[in-house]
């Protein structure tokens, strides 16, 4: 749950910020992937920031009590501090660290803010583009963000991050169809249910017709190929944070085989990759690349 800062004491220091930002990272280890507590030394307190900054951004747009609009845009202001003043919130004074070290634009922190504000009310989307739209702004500045602490700056390293990045948030959406639809969000195309002769009204029948079926396996495919075309980055990262990267991928490719598994049945009962199978995911992808890595 978000939770709004008021500056009513000392500003925290830069030791104190990063604290804040460790416990929020490690108080929400469910949506890191395993990998990420083997994270190497150097930069594990700044990726901690980094995710602080994407969580909590995620949070006054999906959870915060009050007007969000205005919630997101005092967020916004704080971030202008970032890059020509003195923040107060911690988040955004180890942020401010991170930025200056990596040398980090304020572009991608500007877009996930803007997706959350996007999410605000009624959300639709009439063709694939717009939603593609949608994904550069809620997935696709997170992985440059990581890209730049990694000082990967490469045009090509950043086309493979934004198709994977897109396909997980895709697997996400296809994954979560009927809870999205609870909140009055649906993420499908409007093109595509008409295309396939799916009504809106049937997203809340809790079971898919084989109209639906039909749709959802089209746009599992659509997620299936952007990771599929993601994919060579893992090639090209070094060090540890290849298997953090490896694994994100497995594990959306994970979620489209639970989809799959299913019948595209999405509707009855909300697919998950089991902790289990991720755990023996994680173990089996850096058995793999331990093993690539050998002379």
């Amino acid at each position: 749950m978000a939770v709004t800062f008021r500056a009513t004491g000392p500003t925290p220091s830069l030791e104190e910020a990063y604290a804040t930002c460790t416990a929020i990272a490690e108080g929400h280890y469910e949506n890191f992937s395993i990998a990420s507590r083997l994270l190497p030394n150097d930069i594990r307190q700044y990726l901690y920031a980094i995710y602080a900054f994407c969580r909590h951004t995620d949070d006054l747009g999906d959870e915060a009590a009050g007007d969000r609009l205005a919630l997101l845009a005092d967020w916004e202001r704080e971030l202008v501090h970032v890059y020509g003043g003195e923040p107060k919130h911690p988040i955004m004074i180890a942020l401010q660290d991170v930025v200056r070290r990596f040398g980090i634009p304020d572009e991608p922190f500007r877009k996930l803010i803007q997706a959350n504000r996007m999410d605000q009310g009624r959300v639709r989307f009439e063709t694939y583009e717009d939603l593609i739209t949608y994904c550069e702004h809620s997935a696709t500045p997170v992985g440059q963000m990581v890209l730049y602490l990694l000082g990967d700056r490469s045009a090509e390293s950043r086309a493979l991050s934004d198709a994977t990045c897109t396909a997980l948030q895709l697997a996400n959406f296809w994954q979560d169809v009927a809870r999205d639809f609870a909140m009055d969000r649906v993420y499908i195309p409007q093109e595509d249910m008409i295309r396939f002769g799916v009504a809106e009204s049937e997203l809340s029948h809790g079971s898919a017709s084989p109209a639906f079926k039909n749709l959802l396996r089209f746009e599992v495919g659509r997620a299936q190929e952007l990771f599929e075309q993601g994919l060579p980055l893992v090639d090209r990262i070094e060090g540890r944070m290849k298997l953090d990267i490896a694994l994100f991928s497995k594990g959306g490719l994970r979620v489209l085989e639970a989809i799959r598994a299913r019948d595209y049945d999405v509707l009855a009962k909300r697919p998950t990759v089991p902790a289990l199978r991720k755990l023996w995911l994680g173990l089996s992808t850096a058995a793999r690349l331990a093993i690539l890595k050998r002379p």
